[in-house]
Order: structure tokens, then sequence, then C-alpha cells
């Protein structure tokens, strides 16, 4: 699937990034549950689950969101989500960790490298690109780079002004 800045559910996640920057994470939430809801495809569950569990404090909660966002990613064949493993599989790593399930950690942090060994990514951010935009978290996925590039120069493509 193409990025398409019309896209409801990427201008919610987009919202809620904003939101977040500005300090405001309950209205961040709703934003991304919000996208959730109204996600009809395989990527746009993706991206939603993502967010929503980027969002989400507690370690039970992220990683069923991690895992729910991982499987939609799987059935989506597209680089820019397949670019996405190694850091999915090393924030599921992460709470496993979290919750002493050292098994599953070292299974999906073996699959985190597995998967960056051949990364698909061809750019235009090429990964270890560091970016200075507020949410943005050097893990994520060069799309999400593009997303907030997209937003804070075509703004009126995300933003209604109602």
């Amino acid at each position: 699937m193409e990025f398409n800045p019309s896209n409801n559910v990427i201008k919610l996640c987009v919202q809620g990034m904003d939101t977040e920057g500005k300090n405001k994470p309950e209205d961040a939430g709703r934003l991304f549950i919000q996208a959730w809801n109204e996600a009809a495809n395989d990527f746009e569950k993706y991206i939603a689950a993502y967010y929503v569990a980027r969002h989400e404090d507690d370690v039970p909660d992220k990683l069923k969101w991690l895992e729910t966002a991982l499987r939609f990613a799987l059935r989506v064949n597209n680089e820019a989500v397949t670019s996405a493993f190694p850091g999915l599989y090393s924030k599921i790593a992460e709470c496993y960790e979290d919750l002493g399930d050292t098994d599953n950690a070292k299974k999906n942090l073996e699959l985190a490298n597995s998967s960056a060994a051949d990364p698909s990514d061809k750019g235009p951010f090429y990964h270890g690109t560091k970016a200075d935009l507020p949410g943005w978290r050097s893990s994520d996925s060069w799309v999400w780079v593009e997303l907030q590039i997209r937003a804070r120069n075509e703004p009126h493509l995300f933003y209604s002004s109602g």
C-alpha cells in the first residue's frame, strides 16, 4: 500500500503525534484508538495498532498492541512495513524482558536481528538517519519521518480547518 496523505487513519496518527508533542497524552491516546477503530485494512490496522502500543505504559497492554501490529504488518506486502520488522520485534522483546519471560524475549531479539540483516527499505531516509522531529523515536521506520515531514509541509492535507 502506498502512503496516502489523505488517508484518515494516517491523519489521525499524525494528529496523535502532534498532540503528544503538545504534552496531551490522553488526547493523543484517544486519537490513536480512533485510528484503530476506523482502520479498514491490514496496513491501516498495523499503523494504528503500532501507535496505540507506542502510547501504552502498561507492559502487558503494550505487548498486546505490538503483537497485533506485527500480526497485521506480516499480512502486508510492502517494503515500508517490512523495514519496521526489526523495531517491532525489538519492542516485543523488551516487553517480554520486562515481564520476565526471557525465552520469548530471546526469540524476538533473534527475529529482530534476522529481519535487520537484510533491510528492504531503500530510502529516501536510510536506516540510521537521525531526525529531530517531535514525537520521533529512533526505532521508528522512515515512514513515520515521512509522515511528519508531509504533515508539516502540507498541513492542509492532514488537519481540517474546522
